[in-house]
Protein backbone atom coordinates (compact mmCIF):
# COMPACT_ATOMS: atom_id res chain seq x y z
CA UNK A 1 0.00 0.00 0.00
CA UNK A 2 2.58 2.22 0.89
CA UNK A 3 4.64 1.70 -2.33
CA UNK A 4 1.27 2.33 -4.53
CA UNK A 5 1.28 5.44 -2.68
CA UNK A 6 4.92 6.43 -2.80
CA UNK A 7 3.94 5.62 -6.31
CA UNK A 8 0.73 8.03 -6.92
CA UNK A 9 2.94 10.53 -5.46
CA UNK A 10 5.31 10.89 -7.93
CA UNK A 11 3.13 10.52 -10.98
CA UNK A 12 1.44 13.58 -9.35
CA UNK A 13 4.50 15.51 -8.89
CA UNK A 14 5.71 14.35 -12.45
CA UNK A 15 2.23 16.14 -13.96
CA UNK A 16 2.34 19.21 -11.41
CA UNK A 17 4.54 21.78 -13.73
CA UNK A 18 2.24 20.12 -17.18
CA UNK A 19 -1.10 20.72 -14.75
CA UNK A 20 0.28 23.88 -13.88
CA UNK A 21 0.52 25.41 -17.74
CA UNK A 22 -2.35 23.55 -18.38
CA UNK A 23 -3.95 26.20 -16.42
CA UNK A 24 -2.78 29.43 -18.61
CA UNK A 25 -3.96 29.72 -22.03
CA UNK A 26 -1.46 31.82 -24.48
CA UNK A 27 -2.97 35.07 -25.81
CA UNK A 28 -3.70 34.45 -29.81
CA UNK A 29 -0.74 34.45 -32.20
CA UNK A 30 -2.38 38.44 -33.28
CA UNK A 31 -2.21 39.25 -29.67
CA UNK A 32 1.20 38.45 -29.57
CA UNK A 33 1.69 40.23 -32.90
CA UNK A 34 0.91 43.17 -31.02
CA UNK A 35 2.91 42.43 -28.00
CA UNK A 36 6.08 41.80 -30.30
CA UNK A 37 5.78 44.82 -32.20
CA UNK A 38 5.13 47.26 -29.03
CA UNK A 39 8.43 45.34 -28.00
CA UNK A 40 10.69 46.14 -30.86
CA UNK A 41 9.02 49.58 -31.81
CA UNK A 42 9.78 50.94 -28.04
CA UNK A 43 13.43 48.76 -27.65
CA UNK A 44 16.51 51.06 -28.65
CA UNK A 45 18.40 48.16 -29.59
CA UNK A 46 17.44 44.65 -31.02
CA UNK A 47 15.55 42.61 -29.10
CA UNK A 48 16.41 38.34 -28.53
CA UNK A 49 13.55 35.88 -28.95
CA UNK A 50 14.68 34.90 -25.83
CA UNK A 51 13.67 38.21 -24.17
CA UNK A 52 10.60 38.42 -25.97
CA UNK A 53 9.70 35.29 -24.21
CA UNK A 54 10.66 36.85 -20.72
CA UNK A 55 8.63 39.45 -21.61
CA UNK A 56 5.30 37.77 -22.68
CA UNK A 57 2.66 35.41 -20.86
CA UNK A 58 3.34 32.00 -20.23
CA UNK A 59 2.65 30.06 -23.28
CA UNK A 60 3.60 32.69 -26.09
CA UNK A 61 5.24 31.74 -29.25
CA UNK A 62 7.64 34.64 -29.96
CA UNK A 63 9.45 33.27 -32.78
CA UNK A 64 6.18 32.07 -34.70
CA UNK A 65 4.79 35.68 -33.79
CA UNK A 66 8.36 37.67 -35.18
CA UNK A 67 7.52 35.60 -38.59
CA UNK A 68 4.07 36.57 -38.71
CA UNK A 69 4.59 40.25 -38.16
CA UNK A 70 7.56 40.17 -40.01
CA UNK A 71 5.38 39.19 -43.47
CA UNK A 72 2.66 41.32 -42.20
CA UNK A 73 5.40 44.55 -42.50
CA UNK A 74 6.65 43.36 -46.06
CA UNK A 75 6.24 46.23 -48.56
CA UNK A 76 5.53 48.69 -45.62
CA UNK A 77 7.49 51.86 -44.84
CA UNK A 78 9.84 49.88 -41.87
CA UNK A 79 10.53 46.27 -42.17
CA UNK A 80 10.72 43.66 -38.80
CA UNK A 81 14.36 42.47 -39.89
CA UNK A 82 16.82 39.95 -38.00
CA UNK A 83 19.96 41.63 -37.03
CA UNK A 84 22.66 38.56 -35.73
CA UNK A 85 20.37 36.53 -33.84
CA UNK A 86 18.10 39.58 -32.70
CA UNK A 87 15.04 41.30 -33.77
CA UNK A 88 14.56 44.78 -34.80
CA UNK A 89 12.19 47.32 -36.78
CA UNK A 90 13.91 49.23 -39.34
CA UNK A 91 13.25 51.81 -41.88
CA UNK A 92 12.84 50.18 -45.50
CA UNK A 93 16.53 50.56 -47.19
CA UNK A 94 14.61 52.07 -50.48
CA UNK A 95 13.34 54.68 -48.08
CA UNK A 96 16.47 55.33 -46.07
CA UNK A 97 17.29 58.59 -48.13
CA UNK A 98 14.37 60.31 -45.90
CA UNK A 99 15.90 60.02 -43.10
CA UNK A 100 19.01 62.08 -43.80
CA UNK A 101 19.29 65.28 -42.24
CA UNK A 102 21.21 68.41 -43.29
CA UNK A 103 23.19 69.90 -40.87
CA UNK A 104 25.41 73.31 -40.95
CA UNK A 105 28.86 72.89 -39.34
CA UNK A 106 30.66 75.49 -37.51
CA UNK A 107 34.06 75.99 -38.18
CA UNK A 108 35.81 78.78 -36.08
CA UNK A 109 38.24 80.63 -38.12
CA UNK A 110 42.27 80.55 -37.66
CA UNK A 111 43.71 83.25 -35.89
CA UNK A 112 45.61 83.85 -38.96
CA UNK A 113 42.04 84.10 -41.16
CA UNK A 114 40.50 86.33 -38.65
CA UNK A 115 43.07 88.89 -38.68
CA UNK A 116 43.43 88.80 -42.95
CA UNK A 117 40.04 89.10 -43.03
CA UNK A 118 40.48 92.23 -40.50
CA UNK A 119 43.05 93.86 -42.61
CA UNK A 120 41.16 92.98 -46.06
CA UNK A 121 38.00 94.89 -44.07
CA UNK A 122 39.53 97.69 -43.01
CA UNK A 123 42.60 98.38 -45.92
CA UNK A 124 40.50 97.26 -48.69
CA UNK A 125 41.38 97.07 -51.40
CA UNK A 126 44.65 95.55 -50.59
CA UNK A 127 47.48 93.43 -51.72
CA UNK A 128 48.80 90.14 -50.17
CA UNK A 129 52.05 92.26 -49.49
CA UNK A 130 50.31 95.03 -47.39
CA UNK A 131 48.24 91.96 -45.19
CA UNK A 132 52.09 90.77 -45.11
CA UNK A 133 53.47 93.90 -44.22
CA UNK A 134 50.43 94.48 -41.43
CA UNK A 135 50.53 91.13 -39.88
CA UNK A 136 54.69 91.25 -39.66
CA UNK A 137 54.31 87.69 -40.88
CA UNK A 138 53.76 85.60 -44.41
CA UNK A 139 49.99 84.58 -45.49
CA UNK A 140 49.54 80.88 -46.19
CA UNK A 141 47.72 80.52 -49.66
CA UNK A 142 45.33 78.45 -47.54
CA UNK A 143 43.97 81.32 -45.11
CA UNK A 144 43.26 83.58 -48.52
CA UNK A 145 41.51 80.29 -49.85
CA UNK A 146 39.61 79.64 -47.05
CA UNK A 147 38.22 83.40 -47.27
CA UNK A 148 37.55 82.79 -50.05
CA UNK A 149 35.55 79.66 -50.28
CA UNK A 150 33.33 81.26 -47.28
CA UNK A 151 32.91 84.01 -50.21
CA UNK A 152 33.80 86.63 -47.54
CA UNK A 153 36.24 88.21 -49.79
CA UNK A 154 37.63 88.25 -53.36
CA UNK A 155 39.66 89.60 -55.97
CA UNK A 156 39.88 93.39 -56.70
CA UNK A 157 41.46 95.53 -59.55
CA UNK A 158 45.05 94.83 -60.09
CA UNK A 159 47.51 97.70 -58.65
CA UNK A 160 48.97 100.05 -61.57
CA UNK A 161 52.42 98.54 -59.96
CA UNK A 162 55.18 96.60 -61.06
CA UNK A 163 53.89 93.09 -61.42
CA UNK A 164 50.13 94.41 -61.06
CA UNK A 165 49.16 92.52 -58.06
CA UNK A 166 45.61 91.41 -57.44
CA UNK A 167 43.99 93.28 -54.42
CA UNK A 168 41.52 91.71 -52.21
CA UNK A 169 38.13 93.46 -51.05
CA UNK A 170 35.23 92.15 -48.78
CA UNK A 171 32.13 90.67 -50.55
CA UNK A 172 28.45 91.47 -50.23
CA UNK A 173 28.13 88.14 -48.26
CA UNK A 174 30.35 89.28 -45.62
CA UNK A 175 28.36 92.71 -44.81
CA UNK A 176 25.34 90.76 -44.60
CA UNK A 177 26.58 88.15 -42.29
CA UNK A 178 27.79 90.83 -40.09
CA UNK A 179 24.94 93.42 -40.53
CA UNK A 180 26.69 95.69 -42.43
CA UNK A 181 25.43 97.93 -45.05
CA UNK A 182 29.47 99.04 -46.06
CA UNK A 183 32.84 98.95 -45.22
CA UNK A 184 32.58 102.02 -44.11
CA UNK A 185 30.16 100.82 -41.07
CA UNK A 186 32.77 98.91 -39.29
CA UNK A 187 33.66 99.81 -35.82
CA UNK A 188 37.14 101.61 -35.06
CA UNK A 189 38.99 101.29 -32.27
CA UNK A 190 37.29 103.59 -29.99
CA UNK A 191 34.00 101.55 -30.48
CA UNK A 192 35.75 98.22 -30.51
CA UNK A 193 37.22 99.37 -26.41
CA UNK A 194 34.06 100.59 -25.69
CA UNK A 195 32.42 97.52 -26.67
CA UNK A 196 35.18 95.72 -24.43
CA UNK A 197 36.79 94.04 -27.60
CA UNK A 198 40.02 95.71 -26.92
CA UNK A 199 42.59 96.41 -23.89
CA UNK A 200 41.52 99.93 -22.74
CA UNK A 201 45.27 101.13 -22.27
CA UNK A 202 47.10 102.52 -25.44
CA UNK A 203 48.79 99.53 -27.58
CA UNK A 204 52.38 99.49 -27.94
CA UNK A 205 53.06 102.35 -30.64
CA UNK A 206 50.02 103.62 -31.00
CA UNK A 207 49.62 107.56 -31.51
CA UNK A 208 46.14 108.63 -28.96
CA UNK A 209 46.59 112.03 -31.07
CA UNK A 210 45.02 110.16 -34.35
CA UNK A 211 41.94 109.59 -35.79
CA UNK A 212 39.25 106.99 -35.38
CA UNK A 213 39.58 106.01 -39.05
CA UNK A 214 43.61 106.16 -39.34
CA UNK A 215 45.32 104.16 -41.19
CA UNK A 216 48.37 103.82 -38.92
CA UNK A 217 46.28 102.98 -35.79
CA UNK A 218 44.19 100.18 -37.84
CA UNK A 219 47.79 99.15 -38.47
CA UNK A 220 49.10 98.95 -34.88
CA UNK A 221 45.34 97.02 -34.23
CA UNK A 222 46.45 94.06 -35.71
CA UNK A 223 50.47 94.22 -35.28
CA UNK A 224 50.35 93.93 -31.95
CA UNK A 225 48.46 90.75 -32.25
CA UNK A 226 51.46 88.77 -34.44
Amino acid sequence: MAEELETEAVELEAQGPEQEESLFEAPPLAEQERMVEAVLFASAAPVSVADLAARMPHGCEPKAALEQLAKRYEGRGVRVVRVGDNWAIRTAPDLGFLMQKETTETRKLSRAAIETLAIVSYHQPCTRAEIEEIRGVSVSKGTIDQLMELEWIRFGRRRMSPGRPVTYVVTPTFLDHFGLESARDLPGVKELRAAGLLESRPMPGLDEGMGEDGEEEQDDLFEDES
